[in-house]
């Protein structure tokens, strides 16, 4: 019993390892006594930004490129399955590399500099969470799972992250329940509307595209 402790906590990355997927363990304890299932979960979509579309007309538009934290996300399957799902494996998966290279590389002579590993192993769970999670996603696909219950976005106020005219697609982002979210925007006519503007979503077009204006206050009359 006293090896496998100092296994757990010994050397620190280890024991940052433990600490991180027994949080984990007491929030799935939680949910399962309290019923609250994943209520928790978090809505990511409007990261995920589109390309190569048709404008409304037929005509083709300049698309706005995915962020590359719309990428990360994208490839280990955010949004098709829970967060909360894809946050403890990430860290049992790590935990358990941690674990063993620890065993292996000998990683107690390391002192606080054994925290250095958790880089690469942090690194590699990133990569093998996306073949962990893809099984998952055909499961809860199956289950009707479809992430957060999308917001109402149309009437909300956000600013440009970019300027926009004619048939090209911008990015609004905006912020609901303190959650930032992006959105691929065109303009109302065509209209050019200069980047960092404050715009109205007044339309939603296909291909989760939405038409804006600009919003008038009195601040900016």
């Amino acid at each position: 019993m006293a090896e496998l402790l100092n296994l757990l906590f010994n050397p620190l990355s280890n024991g940052i390892m433990t600490v991180l997927t027994g949080f984990s363990l007491l929030y799935w304890i939680f949910t399962f006594l309290s019923g609250s299932g994943m209520d928790t979960d978090i809505d990511f979509d409007g990261f995920g930004d589109v390309s190569d579309v048709d404008a409304p007309d037929g005509g083709e538009v300049e698309a706005a490129e995915p962020s590359f934290f719309s990428k990360a996300l994208d490839f280990i399957n955010v949004g098709k399955v829970p967060i909360m799902v894809i946050v403890t494996l990430f860290k049992f998966i790590g935990w358990v590399i941690t674990l063993l290279s620890s065993v292996f590389l000998g990683l107690a002579n390391w002192g606080a500099k054994s925290v250095l590993i958790l880089i690469p192993v942090f690194i590699i769970t990133y990569f093998i969470l996306h073949y962990v999670t893809k099984p998952l996603t055909k499961m809860y696909k199956s289950m009707g799972y479809n992430g957060e219950e999308a917001h109402d976005f149309l009437g909300r106020t956000g600013f440009l992250k970019s300027t926009i005219e004619d048939n090209k697609i911008g990015i609004l982002e905006l912020i609901i329940n303190k959650d930032v979210i992006r959105l691929n925007v065109v303009s109302q006519n065509g209209k050019r509307i200069e980047y960092g503007s404050e715009v109205m979503i007044i339309k939603e077009k296909d291909q989760k595209i939405y038409e804006v204006q600009p919003h008038v206050t009195l601040n900016n009359i």
